[in-house]
């Protein structure tokens, strides 16, 4: 794939606004779908799925009652996640997954994610190679460094987070962000960047992401928010 399209959502026409399902998936989903997300994020790893049968029968209920692309994230600990069993277990199930949805995600970090890459490259599935840093904001070289570590190990989007301790942190960011030539997808958590969901649109993030129910990442906004900030914005 090539990061264009999530779906038949067109990423070079506007920003997809991502809803995370952390919890009772199918409800979750149909109000994210009232609330206008275009993207759902399922949060297998935040949803307690331990298997391939648990995450096709959710997707399955999803699929029938809600005609919106998938995201499939089972996040690890290390990055923020609470998948709670070994990573060979993780790289299976998420290899089972992957012919189900639309996209997937995948740390940077992981040991294992070129077998996640190629599948779903195999799949015509696009991949989300993503990156946290929960504790700081690294200086704009590591940043662009990060990021094109994403591209190069086969992200189709590539996907920063990142915790900023002053506006400049943010800016610099945004920078990075605008200065990308290939898809990314870049956020500055915590209160400090919560805006930076609603404007880094502005610099060429091609994705964003909302909560439904209740914020799965720090400073995360509620989809129907998040959607009226960027209308006033974009």
């Amino acid at each position: 794939m090539n990061g264009k399209f999530i779906g038949e959502i067109n990423l070079l026409n506007k920003t997809g606004v991502v809803a995370s399902i952390s919890d009772d998936p199918v409800n979750s989903s149909i109000a994210a779908n009232q609330l206008g997300a275009d993207i759902l994020e399922l949060r297998f790893d935040l949803l307690g799925i331990q298997t391939p049968e648990d995450a096709w029968n959710i997707i399955e209920k999803i699929r029938n009652k809600v005609n919106l692309p998938f995201i499939a994230t089972l996040r690890s600990g290390q990055e923020g996640g609470d998948w709670q069993g070994t990573e060979k277990d993780r790289i299976k199930l998420l290899l089972d997954i992957i012919p189900s949805v639309d996209a997937v995600d995948i740390e940077l970090s992981a040991p294992e994610k070129n077998w996640i890459i190629k599948s779903a490259a195999n799949t015509d599935v696009n991949v989300i190679v993503s990156s946290h840093c929960f504790t700081s904001t690294p200086s704009v070289k590591e940043m662009k460094s990060i990021l094109d570590n994403c591209h190069n190990s086969g992200a189709d989007i590539a996907k920063l987070a990142v915790m900023p301790k002053s506006s400049q942190d943010v800016l610099n960011l945004l920078q990075v962000t605008s200065d990308s030539t290939k898809p990314v997808s870049t956020i500055a958590m915590g209160e400090i960047g919560k805006h930076s969901r609603i404007i880094s649109p502005c610099y060429g993030s091609v994705l964003t992401y909302g909560s439904v129910t209740g914020a799965v990442a720090p400073g995360q906004l509620r989809v129907d928010k998040l959607k009226e900030f960027m209308e006033l914005v974009l």
